[in-house]
């Protein structure tokens, strides 16, 4: 796990919307999205469509709309966390 997963993993713990990860952390939008993609393919964050509604990882147009989402870190992507 990269210092930037490990960051961005932190805000996780509750669904949150891309906005308030700019906010949060000091990463430009490109290494932000880059960040997130990579914790997505290891299944260790999911994406909302909505703070309640889960995407369909198939629906996803990341590359197009990710910042629209809302991100939570999964069961895998907490564990990585706290075991680092």
């Amino acid at each position: 796990m990269t210092d930037l997963e490990f960051d961005v993993l932190d805000e996780l713990y509750f669904v949150v919307p891309f906005s308030h990860l700019q906010e949060e952390l000091d990463m430009d939008d490109n290494t932000l999205k880059e960040v997130l993609k990579a914790l997505l393919l290891k299944g260790w964050a999911k994406c909302f469509l909505t703070a309640a509604e889960e995407a369909i990882p198939d629906e996803i147009d990341f590359d197009n709309k990710y910042k629209e989402y809302y991100y939570l870190a999964s069961k895998q992507g907490l564990l990585a966390h706290n075991g680092r």
